[in-house]
């Protein structure tokens, strides 16, 4: 079960593509997140997702939102990803202990051993306020993320 609108999203600290710690808690107060959940890396939906993030990415500053994207791939992979696909926001490494903060939010499929399409829109003050999600298969619009932040 993922975590629903209206509750407080949980605290973690995952490192970035570049081995640096990012605390969700350090937005609060400051910037609006969206956390992306993508399956792996260097797969045909996932990059085509990411990519259409990093082409729309001054929409989102412009409603004081960052962008955090978690798979449950090794920091090293996900550095040569974000390398080749220049992507310039954290791509965040739930690697080990594997899937912890996946599971947290409702998002770790047991089965596959990968995360699952999901994204939460959390306000400035760390409550979820909207959820997307689709099928492995299914890449996310965008566009549902800004009309999220449009909200807050």
């Amino acid at each position: 079960m993922t975590i629903p609108v209206g509750e407080q999203a949980p605290d973690f600290e995952l490192k970035d593509n570049h081995g640096a710690p990012v605390r969700l808690s350090d937005f609060r107060g400051h910037r609006h997140v969206v956390l992306l959940f993508y399956p792996f890396a260097f797969t045909g939906v996932c990059t085509g997702e990411l990519s259409e993030i990093r082409d729309r990415l001054e929409q989102f500053a412009e409603r004081g939102a960052e962008v955090l994207a978690v798979s449950n791939d090794s920091i090293h992979t996900l550095r040569v990803f974000g390398e080749q696909e220049d992507l310039p926001f954290p791509l965040l490494s739930d690697f080990w202990p594997h899937g912890n903060v996946s599971r947290a939010y409702g998002v770790f499929d047991e089965d596959k051993g990968c995360a699952v399409r999901g994204t939460f829109v959390i306000d400035r003050q760390g409550v979820v306020r909207a959820t997307v999600s689709s099928g492995m298969a299914d890449a996310r619009d965008p566009g549902e993320y800004l009309a999220a932040l449009d909200t807050l």
